[in-house]
């Protein structure tokens, strides 16, 4: 292990966070930075953009690069570029984070454990959800197992993204083997991505937690408008939805179900930028946007 710098001379370094879908990446950037910034929730594949997280202690800046979860088999264009984001982000960055299940290492995992082998990228593993492993004791044959496997790993932390509990041994590890390097942020920046980026997410969130399993992923967010007045921010959204039946699903009965949806969106929104918000938001149909090149690019996704 690295040891800090002396006399004041700054570290940074991008540290990508990469793992299968839904094995916590997003909650992980999240208690790191002790907000909310990468939205979360229990449907795989909520993330689809390379997000950066940056964390400042003192001379040491981390930058986290959130990526999307691996797909095995992409079925549309969106989920090859959700693929793609993985592997450039493996491209830019010092050091990789993979995060797994410590429940149970699948072929998934194997999948992404053998990506970053092959890109040669210096990593660690985080065995995430370590809570709900009751004897603990199982862990080390796993880990032993994990280790043999995949010497590439240089250091193995069990931690509980949710609670944060392991969480302050891993950025420990990480600060100490940054370069030494400019920072690349002010200290009190948490991210590179705009307000109007993190409002339309936020509405994607709350639409997906809404609808649990009644909605497929393939939903999308577009801001049609952002505009600060005063002490008001009038903002107006649409969701995409696939189908007609969808539309029709994410209205609910006499809109009652939007209304929730965005209610829930505009008091996280105003707390994220701080002042009132009005928001209104529409649901729209647009047939296999999840492979139109122009949709793709509409919400920020391109070749």
């Amino acid at each position: 292990m690295k040891e800090p710098p002396m006399g004041g001379q700054q570290r940074c370094g991008l540290i990508a966070i990469v793992g299968r879908a839904n094995v916590g990446k997003s909650t992980l950037l999240n208690a790191i930075l002790g907000q909310k910034l990468s939205i979360t929730s229990r449907k795989p594949q909520t993330t689809r953009y390379r997000l950066l997280g940056v964390h400042t202690l003192a001379d040491t800046q981390l930058v986290f690069v959130d990526t999307p979860g691996w797909q095995r088999k992409p079925r549309n264009q969106l989920n090859r570029l959700m693929n793609r984001q993985v592997r450039q982000a493996l491209g830019d960055v010092d050091l990789a984070v993979m995060l797994c299940d410590a429940r149970g290492w699948q072929a998934d995992d194997e999948l992404v454990a053998a990506m970053l082998e092959e890109s040669g990228v210096p990593s660690v593993l985080a065995l995430n959800k370590h809570d709900l492993v009751g004897d603990k004791r199982r862990l080390l044959p796993v880990i032993d197992s994990i280790a043999k496997a995949h010497p590439a790993f240089a250091e193995f932390f069990p931690l509980c993204a949710r609670s944060g509990k392991g969480v302050d041994e891993l950025l420990a590890y990480l600060a100490a083997q940054m370069p030494e390097r400019e920072h690349l942020f002010a200290a009190d920046q948490l991210t590179d991505r705009s307000e109007r980026f993190l409002c339309g997410e936020i509405i994607r969130e709350k639409t997906m937690r809404y609808l649990g399993d009644e909605l497929p992923y393939r939903t999308s967010v577009i801001l049609d408008e952002f505009v600060d007045e005063d002490q008001l921010t009038r903002i107006t959204a649409t969701v995409w939805v696939d189908r007609d039946s969808q539309k029709s699903i994410v209205i609910g009965k006499s809109g009652a179900l939007m209304k929730k949806i965005a209610s829930d969106a505009r008091r996280d929104i105003e707390e994220l930028l701080g002042r009132k918000v009005f928001l209104t938001c529409w649901v729209k149909t647009k047939r296999g946007w999840a492979d139109s090149a122009e949709a793709l690019h509409s919400i920020g996704l391109d070749e």
